[in-house]
């Protein structure tokens, strides 16, 4: 049964859909994040989520991401795979870019792995797989 790993109470969407595709595999290549040819974040140690008809998104550890340049903001949004994300801005020169970026802060346990990792919106960022 999926509980969320600081052991909160509540139900996974895998109890209900045990066939929904979820698949967390190592990017297996560096991935930078900019904004207007700023960097702001880059790995080699990347995630890469499938989930069923979405595209893959990347999930780049926090070590690697310059907290500094993000700013939490008060919006959250509820997957029942994952469990809650939260949002921060983007405090770019040209303006900030808001709840461009989302971390699962405490997921359930099926996804652990993306915890105290960063995933970009790639309409807000760009994105570059080498």
């Amino acid at each position: 049964m999926g509980r969320l790993v600081s052991g909160k109470e509540h139900k996974s969407g895998y109890e209900t859909n045990p066939k929904h595709l979820l698949r967390v595999l190592p990017a297996g290549r560096r991935i930078k994040i900019s904004v207007d040819g700023e960097t702001i974040a880059e790995s080699s140690d990347a995630l890469e989520l499938f989930e069923g008809e979405y595209a893959p998104v990347f999930y780049l550890p926090r070590k690697d991401v310059l907290m500094g340049k993000l700013t939490p903001t008060a919006s959250h949004t509820w997957c029942p795979y994952k469990g809650e994300a939260s949002y921060w801005k983007i405090d770019a020169e040209g303006g900030d870019i808001q709840d461009a970026v989302w971390s699962y802060e405490d997921p359930f346990v099926e996804m652990a792995e993306i915890k105290d990792h960063m995933a970009f919106y790639p309409n807000k960022v760009t994105i570059e797989a080498d």
